[in-house]
């Protein structure tokens, strides 16, 4: 395992809402099979009716129970991307740090962004696509997953939390905006504030980069 040398940081980054502006992957795959409603439904019932992670996922996937690979890439190639995501990972690494992408979202989608340039994904574990089996309740992250697979993160990198970047947007990153001392809300709602050192808002990544690149963990 490669450890770093010296106060290299670790960027961690949501996917909905923050790589992805306005949208989330469920949304675009949802998008792909004409179920925009359907989806828009489980999205009001997680975010003001207490539905749980697991419960979301277990709904989406009969909802998505013809979903193919040709769905879920084009899903993904058409999501609302912010701007200067491969540039800032890039930077990141030439800087000496690294970075990973901590999503709820299905892990078949999530992992996508390992040849963007990203070190790590880590997104709910789904059965693959197409689906022949249920969705595993344990394998669906929530927020206090994101903040134990931080501290993993931490642990397998040789550095501490107290050298580590969030960017995120909603209220599944207020937990790990609680014990990360550089925090960005990127194009964020209202669960988020008050709680970052920083906010930005716009379209490109770079800009919310700039934000943190210089300043002292």
């Amino acid at each position: 395992m490669t450890t770093f040398q010296g106060r290299g940081r670790l960027h961690l980054f949501d996917l909905d809402g923050t790589l992805i502006r306005g949208s989330a992957a469920a949304v675009e795959i949802s998008r792909q099979l004409g179920l925009t409603e359907e989806i828009a439904a489980l999205e009001q019932g997680f975010l003001l009716h207490g539905l749980t992670p697991d419960e979301f996922a277990v709904q989406a996937r009969e909802l998505w129970s013809a979903l193919t690979l040709e769905q879920v890439t084009a899903a993904f190639e058409g999501a609302p991307w912010l701007a200067g995501i491969r540039e800032v990972w890039a930077d990141i690494r030439a800087q000496g740090g690294r970075c990973a992408v901590i999503s709820l979202s299905p892990d078949f989608f999530v992992e996508r962004l390992l040849d963007w340039g990203v070190d790590s994904a880590h997104g709910s574990q789904w059965p693959p696509v197409p689906f022949t089996a249920p969705v595993h309740r344990p394998g669906i992250l929530n927020a206090t997953a994101k903040v134990s697979i931080a501290r993993r993160l931490c642990a397998e990198y040789g550095i501490g939390i107290e050298d580590c970047v969030a960017y995120g947007d909603s209220m599944s990153d207020a937990k790990l905006f609680a014990v990360v001392p550089v925090t960005v809300a990127v194009n964020a709602d209202r669960h988020l504030a008050g709680l970052s050192r920083h906010a930005y808002e716009g379209g490109d990544l770079r800009e919310a980069y700039e934000l943190v690149r210089n300043s002292a963990a």
